[in-house]
């Protein structure tokens, strides 16, 4: 009895402990498992916003002044003094520099004294004229009375009141007098030809004074414009002509152009737009990246599109209060030449570009990964929009698609 007593206890024993073990081992398994399997991995994502953006264009542009004015030597001398500071405004008519004046001085009192010679000349054949006319008026005289002298004896001389030789000197005299009449008369005509090369003479004369007054006024070279005078590009005491560069440049800064191309497709566009492209407002964005306060305007456009590049170029106008903007600065231009109503966006970052095919990682409801090809259109800011391929409200993923997979589970974390 006691040994059935003994061995039944020992059996109870033995499944006790199988029991135990098997519990054990079980909870060892699931301890296990659960250990090995690898959590969820963090993920930043955005929600792709729908919102209506304006569409906006930029280009490269460079700054010219509206008006650029090469200052430039027109007569030959040394360079006497510059009256000016370099950079500083300066205005219509001021003088900038000063070149010898004497040698030019003395040109033009020689062509003073020419034009005093001519007229004296003139002078001298008026006269002229006047005695050749005096001296045909008594020739013209003289032939008349010869001429009615003749007429009388021819009736005389026919009754033989009078010698045949009476008649033939009348006659004769006569002649003598129609002859003196004829060289009168030519004498006038060469005083008459002598006043107007006189006259030629002093017309030239005259041109060539004027000519020497204004040589004279070249050496003092204004400004043509008001502006800001560049730096000057000779010194004082050079020798500077008609065939030197430009001594400096006077530029109007105020407005002051941006000059900047588009392509062609981009002309046309701008040209149908629906506030017409010459109202577009502009803006300009300078090199450190600060806007400009100033709007500014359409210009004009080049007279045609470059068949090299394909491209136009056009010109705004800004205003320049103070002319802190100069010539040969860079900046751009941007213009907004539109909205697009109801645009999908998403941060830049999210979409992955793979030999030209775009793709969009997609966080489900279900906290899985699900990769879908979109199509993206213009890029604002930091933000691309997206044609096809996702709705308003998903989330994409924007940092962590190192580590993740199609189908597997995410943590999503809002990006910042």
């Amino acid at each position: 009895m006691k040994s059935g007593f003994r061995n039944g206890l020992t059996l109870f024993a033995v499944g006790l402990l199988l029991s135990l073990w098997a519990m054990t081992t079980v909870s060892c398994t699931k301890a296990s498992t659960a250990a090995g399997a690898p959590p969820a991995p963090d993920v930043e994502v955005a929600t792709v916003e729908q919102k209506d953006i304006p569409i906006e264009r930029e280009w490269i542009g460079t700054l010219d002044g509206m008006v650029n004015a090469a200052i430039k030597a027109q007569a030959a001398g040394y360079l006497l003094r510059q009256n000016y500071t370099e950079g500083s405004f300066v205005h219509k008519g001021q003088l900038l520099f000063e070149i010898d004046p004497r040698p030019l001085q003395a040109a033009a009192d020689q062509a003073l004294g020419q034009l005093a010679q001519a007229k004296a000349q003139l002078a001298q054949a008026k006269a002229g004229l006047v005695q050749a006319r005096a001296q045909l008026v008594s020739a013209e005289a003289n032939q008349k009375k010869a001429q009615m002298d003749e007429d009388r004896y021819v009736p005389l001389a026919k009754q033989e009141a009078i010698t045949k030789q009476d008649l033939d000197n009348a006659e004769q005299t006569n002649r003598s007098m129609q002859a003196q009449v004829a060289a009168s008369k030519a004498q006038v005509e060469t005083a008459q030809a002598q006043i107007e090369a006189a006259q030629a003479g002093v017309t030239a004369a005259a041109a060539a004074v004027e000519t020497a007054k204004v040589n004279l006024g070249f050496t003092r070279l204004t400004s043509p414009i008001d502006g800001i005078a560049g730096v000057a590009t000779t010194q004082v005491g050079n020798l500077v002509g008609p065939a030197s560069s430009a001594v400096t440049t006077v530029s109007t800064l105020d407005p002051i152009k941006a000059i900047f191309t588009v392509s062609e497709q981009e002309y046309l566009s701008l040209t149908r737009s629906a506030s017409g492209f010459g109202k577009l407002p502009l803006e300009l964005i300078l090199s450190d990246g600060t806007l400009y306060p100033q709007k500014g305007r359409f210009s004009f456009a080049d007279r045609e599109v470059n068949p090299a590049t394909g491209a136009i170029q056009l010109t705004a106008l800004f205003p320049n209060p103070g002319n802190k903007l100069r010539p040969g600065q860079y900046a751009k231009v941007r213009a907004t030449i539109g909205v697009r109503e109801g645009a999908l966006l998403v941060p830049q970052r999210s979409v992955n570009d793979t030999q030209g095919s775009y793709m969009v990682a997609v966080v489900d409801p279900n906290n899985t990964i699900r990769f879908t090809p979109v199509k993206p259109g213009d890029r604002i800011g930091s933000q691309w929009v997206i044609e096809t391929g996702l709705k308003p409200g998903e989330r994409v993923v924007t940092d962590g698609l190192f580590r993740i997979r199609p189908g597997g589970a995410v943590n999503p974390k809002r990006a910042q």
